[in-house]
């Protein structure tokens, strides 16, 4: 008797999350000293920090656990930015406070997701009557915006300066957001949440003019007036793959380590076996080139028809590369197998 190895393959990678996080930029004690540290000559940590005013890095930037979103478990701090009268970057006439990932990850290529977490308080609040410019690139095709002509003091997403959604903006309530951009066709769409709320989307995905070099995210607000204000981030991410929408972010032991660049998998590759071995294995051509070590756990009864635990390892094929298996067993405890042949598995293979 066989099974359809194909759809169990399916089965199991529905099941799971296929998100990558590419650039990590939840805050942490640690963090927060780097971001004091960091200078051109000394470029350390997650953030570039060199748009702001010319006060000490605390007039601006603070990181504690007071200021994180309760509902990210994932982040043990979040970030109070202020913008104020000393907030002039290079004599300009806009007042910023503006932190810019520092990475060499591909975040301004494929699909991406770009996530924050943000509020306000009622102390310190937005100038309602000036524009802000919140969470933008260099080229806003995408961005948050606050105070602009006709938004009766709502925060708005705007694509290449066109309102597509607004948000009311009470005192203290978390706002939580993805920006989801196809830089390949040139497209972007919104989602958003408030609280402990999954992300859901509220517009799109639309075309715009998506450009980026990939050091232009601006994690920040420029405004245009020079009152003191305080805006709080919280749960800032970039994410490949498969959106994540609980505010946790992925979950570090569902997550595949697959890279944006792997080659596919063609269901040509799939190996069919009988149901008393219960196993897939799937690989890629390059891949199976290398061949790789097998590592497998049987299921705990022939009779387990669908995996129900999904472990990740990562299995040497060559002093430059690396091959991820994905091995799902019963949550119940099997004995190691006796060799690779007879033992009931599912395995995908990918490059990681």
């Amino acid at each position: 008797m066989y099974f359809n190895s194909i759809a169990l393959t399916t089965a199991l990678l529905a099941g799971s999350s296929m998100a990558e996080i590419l650039w990590d930029g939840r805050f942490t004690d640690t963090s927060a000293a780097e971001i004091n540290k960091w200078s051109w000559e000394n470029q350390v940590g997650a953030y570039q920090y060199y748009i702001h005013g010319s006060g000490a890095t605390t007039d601006y930037v603070n990181i504690s656990p007071d200021y994180v979103n309760p509902a990210d478990a994932s982040s043990s701090d979040g970030v109070r930015i202020t913008v104020d009268g000393t907030s002039s970057w290079n004599g300009q006439t806009m007042m910023r406070t503006e932190l810019i990932p520092s990475t060499k990850a591909a975040i301004n290529k494929g699909k991406k997701f770009y996530h924050f977490s943000l509020k306000r308080a009622a102390e310190n609040a937005p100038d309602a009557k000036a524009e802000h410019q919140v969470a933008f690139f260099e080229s806003h095709f995408t961005e948050l915006k606050y105070g602009i002509d006709g938004s009766d003091g709502k925060l708005q997403w705007m694509t290449d300066g066109k309102a597509q959604f607004d948000m009311d903006f009470d005192a203290d309530v978390w706002h939580n957001v993805a920006y989801g951009i196809d830089f390949d066709a040139n497209t972007v769409e919104f989602y958003h949440s408030t609280g402990a709320d999954e992300l859901v989307s509220k517009a799109g995905p639309l075309s715009a003019s998506v450009s980026s070099d990939g050091a232009d995210w601006h994690v920040g607000v420029l405004k245009f007036s020079q009152t003191k204000e305080d805006w709080f981030f919280s749960s800032v991410y970039i994410e490949d793959g498969e959106l994540t929408t609980a505010i946790s972010g992925p979950s570090d032991d569902l997550t595949p380590k697959v890279s944006s660049s792997a080659a596919p998998v063609s269901s040509s590759t799939i190996a069919t076996v009988s149901s008393s071995q219960a196993a897939v294995v799937t690989t890629s051509s390059s891949v199976a080139a290398a061949e790789p070590t097998s590592v497998v756990a049987p299921l705990s009864s022939p009779s387990s028809a669908v995996p129900t635990t999904l472990q990740t390892m990562t299995l040497p094929t060559s002093p430059n590369s690396s091959v991820s298996a994905i091995v799902a067993t019963t949550s119940a405890s099997a004995a190691a197998p006796s060799s690779t042949d007879d033992a009931g598995c599912a395995v995908e293979y990918v490059y990681a």
